[in-house]
């Protein structure tokens, strides 16, 4: 049989998901582990006398942990727009249940992922039927809905002035203790959703997003599936923004907004949707471009709209893929390989 082999780490282009996995060579294990150290001890000893910078490092962290939800919306074929909501939910159910109830934070972490997940399965279960843009428009306006729903809770959500002084987890009241409780979550979120990505169900999702008639032609639950990848993604919203309430010991119906959640999507377009890290790249170059670039505050908006054309335009999947483009012009073309055997059947009779 005549075979062509693909690039390394890529699959075929025709398939439209071509989800890059990490081959944990040893070389790249030393290449994690050596990105570990240095987010987790290299930085924080850099810049222990830069709270700022570390608050913009946490900002990005967490932004991108929040966005690997959307990222696997966007493996079945969804367009996410209600992030935003979810992690406002998780916002308001670590605040109550803190300043209410005197749970620890530990506590409220997952509860806040279980309480999202929840609402985002029941939520899910009938506009998930919806595809392409309709899908698009029913998040897009549940952001806002959810929005409003807390703005008039209320006593339970103290409407506008929103729920304040949430007590932060003992011992972790520091930049330092935040940035590296943020990294944390954020290589536990990468992990899990790169491990559900290689898994089964991780191929049930493409088949979805290929064709989720052909995949309920051989049997698979096509609801099902699309449920647990919906209240996955409600529950990284969920855990992101039960930080972000606790980080900074508010939250207001205000906090999150229809543009948050399209700056999720945003991140994921601009670091690749065939990639696992992309919502990670995608948010830490935008977060960090735009705090250095602060005299471009006021045109953030414009300037989003911009980049996202471009992108769609030029770079389809995403920042990450001129390195896969990279590799491809730096491997010679090796044309079409045959067999040894048949190689050595033809060099016999041609030398014959």
């Amino acid at each position: 049989m005549v075979t062509r082999p693909l690039p390394s780490g890529s699959q075929t282009s025709g398939d439209g998901s071509a989800i890059a996995r990490l081959d944990l060579t040893p070389a790249r294990l030393v290449t994690v582990a050596a990105a570990v150290l240095a987010a987790l001890v290299v930085v924080p000893l850099v810049l222990a006398g830069q709270p700022y910078f570390l608050n913009v490092l946490t900002n990005a962290a967490i932004l991108s942990f929040i966005s690997l939800g959307v990222w696997v919306t966007f493996s079945i074929g969804r367009i996410n727009i209600a992030q935003g909501a979810f992690a406002m939910i998780g916002g308001y159910t670590t605040a109550i249940l803190s300043t209410r109830y005197g749970l620890s934070f530990w506590l409220c972490l997952p509860l806040s992922a279980l309480v999202a997940a929840a609402i985002g399965a029941l939520i899910g279960w009938p506009i998930l039927r919806l595809r392409g843009v309709y899908f698009a428009m029913i998040t897009l306006s549940l952001t806002e809905a959810v929005r409003l729903a807390f703005l008039n809770g209320g006593e339970f959500t103290q409407g506008a002035s929103g729920i304040v002084n949430i007590p932060r987890p003992a011992g972790i009241d520091s930049p330092v203790a935040f940035y590296e409780l943020a990294v944390v979550l954020l290589l536990l979120g990468l992990l899990a959703v790169w491990r559900l990505s290689t898994s089964r169900i991780g191929w049930v999702f493409r088949s979805l997003r290929l064709n989720e008639e052909l995949a309920c032609s051989i049997g698979i639950d096509i609801a099902r599936y699309r449920i647990i990848a919906f209240a996955f993604s409600c529950a990284l919203g969920g855990v992101g923004g039960a930080f972000f309430a606790t980080f900074h010991q508010n939250i207001y119906p205000a906090s999150y907004s229809v543009i948050d959640s399209v700056n999720f999507m945003l991140y994921c377009f601009l670091g690749g949707l065939d990639y696992v890290l992309g919502p990670v790249v995608g948010a830490f170059l935008l977060v960090i471009g735009f705090e250095v670039l602060q005299e471009l505050q006021e045109y953030q908006s414009l300037m989003y709209g911009i980049l996202m054309i471009a992108v769609i335009l030029w770079l389809p999947n995403g920042i990450l893929s001129l390195r896969l483009r990279g590799r491809e012009r730096a491997e010679p073309d090796q044309g079409v390989k045959v067999p040894a055997k048949a190689a050595g059947a033809t060099s016999g009779r041609t030398s014959g």
